[in-house]
């Protein structure tokens, strides 16, 4: 949003996405229940760099929703467009697994004590970050207070950034 002779290129990414804490986006695609399907929306990134970091179907008798987290969130939102795919956007909270024998655990019970929900989750298909740590994305009720929480206890939180490598 821009007032007065203000130029919107500087306007930082943070201001303009209206948040400060670190995110992922995802875009939940709109599908027919329908062989090939799937196909034809990972085919739109075939013919770019754009790729697919992770993924989960949610179906139903006659659509599904195809959540995708591309490694480019901007050129991502471009192919979607371009293809006239009906689409969304929400915000994903990235983070490391820990190194321990139960990570997964150990992530909810930080977010259970700060009283966070999560409402779903799913592994992200390549290493993140410079180092490649495996990660899991989630989707809480709760962003801003599920990264503090988070960030307080030691956890890693990536963000879009992290993806393009």
């Amino acid at each position: 949003m821009s007032f007065g002779d203000e130029d919107e290129s500087d306007i930082g990414f943070a201001t303009a996405r209206g948040r400060e804490w670190p995110s992922v986006r995802q875009y939940n695609v709109f599908l027919a229940n329908r062989v090939g399907a799937l196909l034809d929306l990972v085919r739109c990134f075939e013919t770019t760099n754009v790729k697919v970091v992770a993924l989960t179907v949610v179906e139903t008798a006659d659509c599904a929703i195809i959540r995708l987290v591309p490694s480019d969130a901007e050129r991502a939102y471009e192919i979607l467009k371009r293809a006239k795919l009906p689409f969304t956007e929400s915000d994903l909270l990235v983070v490391k697994l820990p190194d321990n024998d139960q990570p997964l655990l150990t992530i909810c019970k930080a977010l259970l004590a700060a009283e966070i929900n999560i409402r779903y989750a799913y592994p992200l298909m390549i290493g993140v970050g410079p180092m490649g740590h495996t990660a899991v994305a989630l989707y809480v009720e709760d962003h801003e207070t599920a990264v503090t929480t988070l960030s307080a206890q030691g956890f890693t939180i990536f963000s879009e950034n992290d993806l393009e490598g």
